[in-house]
């Protein structure tokens, strides 16, 4: 609906100026023709990596549980992800968790390119950097506190919204992923929750918390800390590549592994009891293993495993690899969707003429043009 509102707008309210900006496209169409590619892509990648990774994350999942606990937790979570067998964790992959795949991380990256180009211009400052801009020299200029105010507050704010609804569309599947279909059936039909709750699943608010950890990490932490201060004769695609695995691995995953232990442990509790309670569940897992409850370098490790192949060289991916593609996608919405839309818009939008006698009438007296010429 977006794309095909930005067409007639464009061709309604522009076609007179002619002010192309790209590959013979209007700058809205652009705009929404990269953040559909940048999305469609990320999301693939997502369910490529994601599936090819499902025994690392049936690992973390148990490391990070209340199943787990005392001595050698690491060999204790790979003997309950291969019990069944060496493909057991890719039998709790339904059509449905390739559909939350594809909707996490392409509706992440579409999410946060709309809010934080959004609510940029809403707010007057610029988007993140993204691209070939990380490349380039950071430049020194003064901006006023207002605008540093602005620009801290919608640098906060767009990941946040972002990460809540990649929650919505992706907690559910992670859930029945945890359980396996059918025990997450029987689950779900001993808890008293109403639609919204049901749809979101058990846990929503562990698991939107460390999706926002993760989405600062990816979006904001790694572009703009590489941007202005990575050595700027070292700056390279390898470079960006490592330096997002880093971070994914020593700052974001450090954080979000807490949020992570903290989902397990209370699908756990929900799995016994039928309710959420993240009081109870803190409370229960700091008297049974204190801290180690929430974090220990297994835990952290397992979680690396899982998250840093997909998440880790997302920056990389989404930098470095997207723009390659993106002229190609440009010149394909041209050729075969925007000439042929302005051709039927052209054909079928009322013509008003634009002069001064037209502007003088009453727009009952104005000849309108419906249908093809």
């Amino acid at each position: 609906f977006y794309f095909t509102f930005s067409l007639v707008q464009d061709s309604v309210m522009t076609a007179s100026k002619a002010t192309f900006q790209r590959d013979g496209l209007p700058e809205s169409v652009v705009e929404t023709t990269l953040v559909t590619y940048r999305s469609v892509g990320i999301g693939l990648f997502g369910v490529v990596m994601r599936f090819a990774g499902m025994p690392l994350e049936k690992i973390a999942l148990f490391m990070n549980s209340s199943q787990v606990s005392g001595k050698n937790p690491f060999r204790q979570s790979i003997r309950l992800t291969f019990r069944e067998g060496a493909l057991a964790p890719y039998r709790v992959v339904t059509p449905a968790s390739l559909t939350a795949w594809f909707l996490q991380y392409g509706v992440m990256g579409f999410a946060f390119q709309f809010f934080d180009h959004g609510l940029s211009n809403l707010m007057g400052v610029k988007p993140m950097y993204y691209g070939q801009q990380l490349m380039e020299p950071p430049q020194q200029t003064e901006e006023s506190s207002s605008y540093k105010t602005k620009f801290a507050g919608k640098t906060l704010l767009a990941p946040m919204l972002a990460a809540s609804i990649e929650s919505k569309v992706s907690n559910r599947a992670e859930v029945q992923r945890f359980f396996g279909p059918e025990k997450f059936a029987k689950i779900e039909a001993r808890m008293a929750r109403g639609a919204i709750s049901r749809a979101a699943g058990p846990a929503f608010m562990s698991n939107f918390m460390r999706n926002c950890v993760m989405c600062n990490t990816t979006f904001i932490l790694t572009p703009l800390t590489y941007k202005l201060y990575f050595p700027q004769e070292e700056k390279s695609m390898s470079t960006l590549f490592y330096y997002g695995l880093g971070m994914n691995i020593f700052v974001g995953n450090v954080v979000a592994i807490t949020q992570q232990a903290l989902w397990g442990r209370t699908l756990d509790y929900c799995a016994r009891t039928g309710e959420i309670s993240y009081r109870n569940v803190i409370r229960e897992g700091l008297a049974k293993d204190g801290m180690a409850a929430f974090f220990t370098a297994p835990k952290w490790f397992s979680r690396v495993l899982m998250n840093a192949p997909a998440q880790g060289v997302l920056p990389w991916f989404y930098n470095e690899i997207l723009p390659l593609g993106e002229d190609s996608a440009l010149r394909f919405v041209n050729k075969y969707i925007y000439t042929s839309n302005v051709k039927v818009v052209q054909g079928s939008i009322p013509f008003i003429p634009v002069n001064e006698k037209a502007a003088a009438q009453p727009l009952a007296n104005i000849p309108w043009r419906v249908g093809k010429q």
